[in-house]
């Protein structure tokens, strides 16, 4: 399978080239050229197996060619099948007749990221081994990226990893996941700013690109198509355990970057039968805006109980946007450079209702997501994170069809947000027993300025 970039000036590349380049040197995405296409027998297959094997049937089409299958068989087993810590890896909760929970937290990081971040480590792992080459990583995190590109790359030998962080706008437990981690390979900066600077740090390194050669750049953030290939397994897995294809399933995402419910988009266009893609945001809603108005543009980012959604510059909305350009990709370029120039753009009137017919939005705020919290405990004892909550309550908002099985993406453990659960339901959530000592273990970090130079520096320090 071929890559093309978004932007439609980059070379084609194979799984090999996408996932050691990440970002395309165009400044594009890369997106595969063609998508597989699941029939309704294979998709029914998936029923009651092993979540590693619905993994493997997934994923081999975008990888074929560069990994093998045996190779590929490996890491799908040794990824989900000892790094999970619930027997069914992705596990499916009722919470009402025809309400769901996905269950996305069982990794070692508690949180979604785990599904792809602990696969690409091996994916890196295997391409270094081969080429005999070392990749020095940079990625921006809202709070889980982090710790879960962290524990994928800890203490690999051809990996150094820089993760940025916004100060003091992660959770104290989604900070220490990161920097209790001491291995040499693993620098922790965190820069004065919000996630969309650190993000922008991030993509001005990779388009500097006499940078990127020298110090042989490679992304784990969303923007690296990996990451959204790996999170596409878990609709089949879920959607085939509730009757699909014989059914429609509908889904809603809490989503800050785009790449989660991307990933759905990608996944129905291999052949899943969804009814409903509902994008759920808090207060920093830029994409629920731009379902509603057509005018995508930031309007400051603002702290909120669910700070890995705190985030108004979508990555991943690049990759729609090409779709629903008809993958024309001078309308992006128009796109991309109309929001750089004047921070915003709003879309063409065709392209619009195609990002209508297959999304839905919905906003809730602090208030909204605290009363969530608090009803789902009183209702059935469940406790939900503020971002599952955020998830709940725009499904609810969303919901056309009760017919039909939603299922809400609950891509956090609560005790990753202990505060905001115990304010909200009385409920102090305890840590899994292997982070039971997080909070006074040792950390290590760097701060810096929200500026390039200061921190390609610091990368050069480490070369």
């Amino acid at each position: 399978m071929k890559y093309i970039s978004t932007r439609g000036e980059a070379e084609k590349l194979d799984f090999e080239g996408v996932t050691l380049t990440g970002l395309a040197r165009d400044g594009g995405l890369y997106v595969p050229e063609s998508l597989p296409k699941f029939s309704v027998d294979k998709i029914r297959r998936f029923r009651g197996k092993p979540y590693a094997d619905v993994a493997f049937e997934v994923i081999q089409p975008f990888v074929a060619g560069c990994v093998s299958d045996a190779d590929l068989k490996a890491m799908l087993d040794a990824t989900y099948g000892t790094a999970f810590r619930h027997p069914a890896v992705a596990p499916l909760v009722q919470m009402d007749a025809n309400d769901w929970l996905l269950e996305l937290f069982h990794g070692p990081t508690l949180a979604f990221k785990d599904f792809a971040l602990q696969l690409l480590g091996r994916f890196f792992d295997h391409f270094t081994a081969k080429r005999g080459e070392k990749l020095t990583i940079l990625g921006a995190t809202s709070g889980d990226t982090g710790s879960a590109a962290i524990e994928g790359c800890r203490g690999r030998d051809n990996v150094m990893i820089y993760m940025l962080h916004p100060k003091g706008r992660v959770s104290d437990v989604q900070r220490r996941q990161m920097t209790t981690v001491l291995e040499d390979n693993v620098v922790n900066i965190a820069v004065e700013g919000n996630f969309d600077d650190c993000q922008a740090l991030v993509k001005a390194c990779f388009n500097d690109l006499d940078f990127r050669d020298r110090v042989g750049l490679t992304a784990v953030n969303s923007i690296n198509w990996a990451r959204v290939m790996a999170q596409v397994v878990y609709y089949f897995t879920s959607a085939a355990a509730l009757g699909a294809p014989d059914r429609e399933i509908s889904y809603t995402v809490p989503t800050g970057n785009f790449g989660d419910i991307f990933a759905g988009y990608i996944a129905k266009g291999m052949g899943l039968p969804i009814r409903q893609l509902v994008v759920a945001t808090n207060k920093n809603d830029i994409l629920a805006r731009t379902l509603k108005t057509g005018s995508y543009r930031a309007d400051g980012v603002f702290a909120t109980l669910s700070p890995s959604m705190d985030i108004q510059v979508s990555s991943n909305f690049e990759r729609l946007i090409f779709d629903l350009a008809g993958r024309d990709a001078a309308e992006v370029r128009s796109y991309m450079e109309t929001l750089s120039v004047e921070k915003g753009f709003d879309l063409k009137a065709d392209h619009l209702e195609k990002l209508r017919a297959s999304f839905a939005a919905s906003q809730a705020d602090d208030d909204v997501t605290r009363a969530m919290m608090k009803r789902v405990y009183e209702a059935s004892g469940y406790v939900a994170d503020p971002h599952t909550a955020v998830g709940i309550a725009s499904a609810e908002a969303c919901n056309t069809d009760k017919s039909v099985p939603m299922v809400t993406l609950s891509t956090a453990h609560p005790a990753k947000f202990g505060g905001a659960v115990k304010e909200a339901t009385g409920v102090d959530p305890d840590l899994p027993a292997h982070m039971a000592d997080l909070l006074s273990r040792e950390e290590r970090l760097i701060t810096l300025p929200n500026d390039v130079a200061a921190l390609q520096a610091r990368i050069m320090q480490g070369m």
